[in-house]
């Protein structure tokens, strides 16, 4: 089994090389925009067609392009577990574009699901192959390890996007939009 696992290792480090190789896309503001159909797969193996997923909801959603980006994404959410008003759903989305990874989604996903418990596996909802590079051409590529957290309305258009690392400013700024109206 280890030998796998070893193996597995050395393609996604092959994987992630070539990856390294591509141009980053500019990050674009993607504010007042729907979001793009695409389709994932949350952890329980269940397969998820976005934005329909999210229709008459709204919604938080923070996007990863790459392992480094769980970092940002796990200071997002202590800001979110602080806040002082309830939130919309909050749902993550690891989006992986590109062949190679997709070939290995399973293997992955297990890798996933280890770190995270099983009452959040309902709400990680990966993005594999070329439905993973229409998300990561829509909001843009440069500097990949920060998430991207979008709030989307009911109708699945943005109403507030940030793709610049957590801070308590940009969280400020969600929670005032929250608090003006956009989060209901």
């Amino acid at each position: 089994m280890n030998k796998i696992v070893c193996r597995l290792a050395t393609l996604f480090g092959i994987a992630g090389l070539f990856a390294g190789c591509s141009s980053p896309i500019p990050n674009r503001n993607i504010v007042g925009e729907l979001f793009p159909s695409v389709k994932g797969r949350n952890l329980e193996g269940v397969e998820k067609s976005l934005p329909d997923e999210f229709k008459g909801k709204k919604v938080i959603l923070i996007l990863g392009y790459e392992q480094k980006t769980q970092f940002d994404v796990d200071r997002w959410g202590i800001g979110f577990f602080t806040a002082e008003l309830p939130l919309p759903p909050v749902y993550e989305i690891p989006t992986i574009p590109g062949l190679l990874p997709s070939l290995f989604k399973d293997a992955i996903d297990g890798g996933m699901r280890s770190g995270i418990p099983k009452e959040s596996w309902k709400d990680v909802i990966t993005v594999y192959g070329g439905d993973g590079a229409v998300l990561t051409g829509w909001t843009g590529t440069e500097v990949a390890r920060n998430c991207r957290v979008i709030l989307l309305d009911e109708s699945s258009k943005v109403l507030w996007m940030h793709d610049k690392g957590y801070g308590l400013p940009p969280l400020k700024s969600l929670l005032d939009v929250l608090k003006s109206g956009g989060g209901k």
